[in-house]
């Protein structure tokens, strides 16, 4: 092994050694509960602090850090949805507790990924690249259906930006055709 290479290895054995260190560290200020932090865990008020981010860095005209913050908090909104219907399907059938509450933080997971959505088309209108926003619109309507405020303000986008033309008045009632 090559001198280059033994300086590498110890180095990364270094690193390695102190990692657990730092998380246990961390692990014992907050309880052992690292990942349930409000602003810096991997949960959803994680991603609204990422979509809160994005919200002040888009007001005061910074719109390359709104845009990673909307990413950012897409790509969390969509890892935690699928790990929370991973877990219910996983306990379904052996603690009803543990799929309500992961459904629960799913449907929560699901309409940050819908508001984060809405902003990035927003900012992406704001930036003159409306064919760039109709996907992430289209996404919107998919996921909370027109039923859903969501889903109707991301149609309402798309009826303003002219790729659809009939308005949607809302769905029927019950009973009438």
């Amino acid at each position: 092994m090559g001198c280059r290479s033994l300086l590498t290895a110890t180095a990364l054995l270094a690193t390695l050694g102190f990692a657990p260190a730092i998380a246990n560290a961390q692990g014992a200020q907050t309880g052992g509960r690292v990942l349930a932090q409000s602003n810096d865990g991997f949960n959803p008020s994680a991603v609204q602090a990422l979509i809160d981010k994005g919200d002040a860095a888009a007001a005061s005209g910074d719109l390359a850090t709104a845009r990673k913050a909307y990413d950012d908090a897409r790509k969390a909104s969509k890892q935690l949805l699928a790990f929370y219907r991973d877990l219910s399907g996983a306990f379904r059938g052996l603690d009803a507790r543990i799929p309500r509450e992961m459904d629960s933080k799913g449907r929560q997971a699901l309409g940050l990924l819908a508001e984060s959505n809405l902003r990035l088309a927003a900012l992406f209108r704001r930036q003159n690249q409306p064919e760039v926003a109709v996907p992430v619109l289209v996404e919107v309507v998919k996921l909370m259906t027109p039923s859903q405020p969501q889903g109707q303000k991301a149609y309402q986008s798309l009826l303003e930006l002219g790729f659809v033309e009939t308005e949607f008045k809302g769905a029927a009632p019950a009973g009438i055709n």
